[in-house]
């Protein structure tokens, strides 16, 4: 799998996801087995470049290649700008944000409100596409179904993508108005693999190594990109790629090997953010990782009542340690999507 001259270790990408793929998480899953990760989004406004949250998403110290950035906005030049922005910082991938369904992102006609502004989203693509090829740096673009049910348009905006330079192509089966209820199809995305010479990357709903091979089989997409089955759960990388390779499951894994993952990642995460911020943002992450485990509920009211790194990390330490000494291994995954590919015509 490549984009532009970069050799992908798999076909198994992290998606970018606001709040959570911030550099210890996207680290996190690469070691776990994803062959790709892209960054949470930054703006194209310049007035918040030296914001801490920017600042934040720009950092890519000792992360791993290819760094890939992901950039949203509304202004072709705004755009262009934030890619050579992002270049500058280390970034050697510029992904376009048009498939955030975020009502603060597309109330500004960014992310994938876009899809209703043809002339727009294709101005802003090849203005990107402009700055970054004398760098030699590849864009890429996320984008959904359409807007809405009565206007999926990614099959148009797709060719017209792939003739103004782009090198890869990401889909997430649903339409703006969905958000992320219902249930991602795939016939779009198969259309789109069809009519495209480019790389064609399926998202949505894919939460289990059968999935993902059933994925795959339906829409013939040349990767895979997981986002909210990986919160929480980042060994599904490895599990995934492991079932595409030899038709078999791995064993769940070791708790022992959970446990000294997670609190790596609790480690990772609070020097990224410093320990007030977080132990804070932690919450969720630590959240994710219980969700199915015994005491989950009780646990993570507990979490809520603490405030510093230390009693944070302790409490995770000991809730695993009495983990491991009632099972060797996590159960298996539960609750995954049906294996059944949704279907237009079905």
């Amino acid at each position: 799998m490549r984009i532009g001259p970069y050799t992908l270790a798999n076909a198994l990408f992290v998606a970018p996801m606001a709040g959570v793929t911030d550099r210890p998480f996207r680290q996190l899953c690469r070691a776990f087995g994803a062959g790709y990760a892209v960054s949470e989004m930054i703006t194209s406004r310049p007035d918040l470049w030296q914001s801490v949250k920017t600042q934040r998403r720009a950092d890519h110290r000792g992360e791993s290649g290819p760094i890939a950035v992901q950039i949203a906005g509304t202004e072709p030049a705004l755009m262009a700008q934030a890619a050579l922005w992002n270049i500058d910082r280390g970034a050697q991938i510029i992904d376009i944000n048009m498939g955030c369904p975020a009502k603060k992102v597309c109330n500004k006609w960014a992310g994938s409100a876009l899809m209703q502004n043809e002339a727009l989203a294709l101005a802003i693509i090849e203005a990107v596409v402009a700055a970054c090829a004398p760098r030699g740096v590849p864009v890429t673009l996320k984008m959904r179904t359409g807007w809405c049910e009565a206007e999926k348009n990614a099959l148009r905006m797709a060719r017209a993508a792939e003739s103004a330079g782009i090198a890869l192509l990401t889909i997430h089966g649903r339409t703006r108005d969905q958000g992320y209820r219902g249930v991602a199809e795939y016939d779009t995305i198969a259309a789109v693999k069809a009519a495209l010479d480019i790389p064609v990357v399926a998202n949505g709903d894919i939460d289990s190594p059968e999935k993902a091979r059933a994925v795959l089989r339906h829409t013939g997409a040349d990767a895979l990109m997981i986002g909210r089955a990986a919160q929480g759960r980042p060994w599904i990388f490895r599990e995934i790629d492991h079932f595409l390779r030899t038709g078999e499951h791995l064993a769940p894994p070791l708790v022992v090997e959970v446990r000294r993952a997670l609190l790596d990642h609790l480690q990772a995460h609070y020097a990224f953010y410093g320990e007030s911020a977080g132990v804070r943002s932690a919450r969720k992450h630590i959240g994710w990782y219980v969700r199915d485990w015994p005491g989950a509920e009780a646990f993570r009211a507990h979490m809520l009542s603490l405030e510093t790194a230390d009693a944070q990390y302790a409490a995770v330490a000991q809730y695993l340690d009495e983990l491991a000494a009632q099972s060797e291994r996590l159960w298996p995954a539960t609750n995954p999507s049906r294996v059944e590919i949704c279907s237009e015509t079905a």
